[in-house]
């Protein structure tokens, strides 16, 4: 493991533009749950998928927004981890970095990384059912309980109407403007980081796909095997926390 490291870390020296594209795995070392989770408490008899659906929040507003404010606590009381820092570190010494996350907290931009593009949206970016305006929101730290509560959403300041959670839910499309970047971004690589991620959400599991087509470099860090374990040029197994500070450090 220790020459595919060595190997891996000479190609990304040679990489004018690189793109690290994170997912779940990333997050959960901070101690953030996975959608993959046993749920507990007011959540238990639900499974993620069957809250994270614009027809959930149709059916029951206060179920929905209480599971995101208790999530919202989750992250808001979590750390950025080692990857997240190294990502940060790597993001600022190099010239031409782009951040590429399907995570929708913000450990990435607390650990110092400039405007990562969030494919499935944030936590912390409310938008109105109604107008589609974005919601004013205090990012305060929730004392959410442990076993989660049912919660009124708030209302829109400009017309009204109910706030939702500003992520992206089953069934719907990513945001046209963050999918446009991360192509152009991926498309335009010579090097692409994938860390954390199964590799298996689409369109966002297309991108590395389309890296390895191309031709590009393409650099897999997870424990687990993927569907990229064959496409990618060097494979990582382990956590994110461990191995990224290793390739993205500035040490020879």
């Amino acid at each position: 493991m220790q020459e595919t490291l060595s190997t891996a870390r000479a190609a990304l020296r040679k990489a004018r533009k690189i793109v690290i594209f994170t997912g779940a795995g990333t997050s959960a070392e901070s101690g953030i749950p996975t959608f993959r989770d046993a749920m507990t408490g007011l959540w238990a008899r639900f499974s993620a998928e069957a809250l994270a659906t614009p027809e959930a929040f149709a059916r029951d507003p206060e179920l929905i927004w209480g599971w995101y404010e208790w999530r919202r606590a989750k992250v808001l009381t979590a750390e950025p981890n080692a990857g997240h820092h190294a990502i940060a570190d790597f993001a600022c010494r190099h010239g031409d970095v782009t951040v590429v996350t399907q995570n929708v907290d913000d450990l990435h931009e607390r650990a110092g990384t400039p405007a990562a593009i969030h494919l499935h949206g944030s936590l912390f970016e409310p938008r109105c059912v109604a107008c589609h305006r974005a919601g004013d929101f205090a990012v305060a730290r929730p004392q959410e309980p442990e076993g989660g509560r049912r919660l009124p959403p708030p209302r829109c300041a400009h017309c009204d109407g109910m706030l939702r959670p500003g992520v992206v839910w089953f069934g719907e499309s990513l945001p046209g403007a963050a999918w446009a970047e991360a192509m152009k971004a991926t498309d335009d690589c010579d090097a692409l980081i994938v860390a954390g991620t199964s590799a298996l959400v689409y369109p966002a599991a297309e991108l590395p796909v389309r890296v390895a087509q191309r031709g590009a470099t393409v650099i897999q860090v997870n424990p687990h095997a993927t569907a990229l374990d064959t496409l990618a040029h060097f494979n990582l197994h382990g956590p994110a926390g461990s191995w990224l500070p290793r390739l993205l450090s500035a040490d020879d």
